[in-house]
């Protein structure tokens, strides 16, 4: 035996989990099956007969899907203990089972199928996010929210002002939700600046990903907050297929050529944020208003160029907070005039950026 996982199938009130092992004939064997409350105790019963079923020479890999909120309690708790966890999204699990050709889908089969892709699968270990970038991911997010119930009020409000016979109570009703909005909105950038405020190093690197153009507090939060820091991306390429920013293709033969499209599956909230920073740089920076006007005149697409825009700013964001460096708007003109720049690191995002290949 070379490997053993325990594949985990989160519902809202239970776990039900499958023990398997991979030989070194690269023979898998699923021979355990069980059920445990989605609790403290459960868990505790759950480690207590894993531990029974496991060889004790080779560590267990704890495999499961990302279930909503509800594997988050069981995912800290094996944390806490050190112990090997990886998180599966929920589409390369079914993706993953239709290849097994499995009919029947249950909780049990479910468990067997996370197992076995756990067995198969080189799995990155996931570890818990730091608790402050958590907070500020869980404001901005509560924020986000807000907003769009704002948005839906004051669309009400403006449909109940231009109809025939108007209802004064319920416009006055309905413009008092859109104040307490507004106040709550408020509270929460508040809150965020406190939190900010309290850290110098969380500090210092909202200071260097504000330095860039277009770029606010509110999105450097986003950025921070959605990557825990950067913490687990590896490379630029990485980051771009985590925000959804990365190109999709269908070309197959000559009679298959479909449109390019960015794929869209990854962090929604990372790739909102970066729209309106954009459209920022776009106006405002001549870097960008250039970049932006070159791809409009290539494929004439103005938001696909905009697009474009977007990924190379996030691209930017990591690598001047890897290196720990402010954006210098003057060493690419230093660098268009074939002068020695004054820092090097910016450079990196724009050699190695892919939005050209579009």
């Amino acid at each position: 035996m070379i490997k053993q996982t325990l594949g985990i199938d989160v519902a809202q009130k239970e776990l039900v989990v499958c023990f398997g092992k991979l030989f070194d004939d690269f023979g898998i064997e699923l021979f355990a099956r069980k059920a445990f409350c989605n609790t403290p105790k459960g868990f505790a019963e759950l480690l207590k007969w894993t531990t029974k079923l496991a060889d004790k020479e080779l560590p267990v890999h704890f495999v499961m899907e990302a279930t909503g909120v509800y594997h988050e309690s069981f995912a800290y708790f094996l944390d806490k203990l050190d112990l090997k966890v990886s998180i599966v999204l929920p589409n390369k699990v079914s993706n993953y089972m239709r290849t097994l050709c499995i009919k029947t889908i249950t909780d049990k089969t479910a468990a067997d199928a996370i197992c076995q892709f756990g067995l198969e699968r080189q799995l990155e270990a996931w570890k818990a996010p730091n608790l402050l970038y958590k907070q500020i991911r869980q404001l901005t997010r509560e924020r986000d929210q807000i907003i769009a119930e704002r948005t839906a009020l004051k669309n009400q409000l403006h449909a109940e002002s231009v109809e025939a016979h108007p209802n004064k109570n319920s416009i006055k009703r309905t413009k008092d939700r859109i104040k307490l909005l507004d106040k709550q909105v408020s509270q929460i950038m508040d809150e965020l600046k406190q939190i900010i405020a309290q850290d110098t190093e969380l500090k210092e690197r909202v200071k260097i990903i504000c330095s860039i153009p277009g770029i606010g507090l509110l999105t450097a939060c986003v950025i921070l907050s959605e990557t825990n820091n950067f913490d687990l991306i590896r490379n630029k390429r990485q980051l771009t297929s985590y925000a959804g920013l990365d190109v999709k293709e269908k070309e197959s033969g000559t009679s298959v050529k479909g449109k390019s499209s960015i794929s869209k599956r990854g962090n929604k909230y990372l790739r909102k944020a970066m729209h309106l920073p954009s459209l920022s740089a776009i106006q405002h920076s001549e870097r960008y208003k250039a970049i932006y006007a070159r791809l409009v005149s290539k494929h004439g697409i103005k938001m696909k160029a905009s697009t474009a825009v977007q990924r190379k700013l996030l691209e930017l964001a990591y690598i001047l907070v890897k290196n720990d460096t402010k954006f210098d708007p003057e060493y690419f003109m230093d660098n268009e005039k074939g002068t020695e720049a004054k820092t090097p690191i910016p450079l990196q995002s724009e050699t190695c950026s892919t939005l050209t290949q579009n």
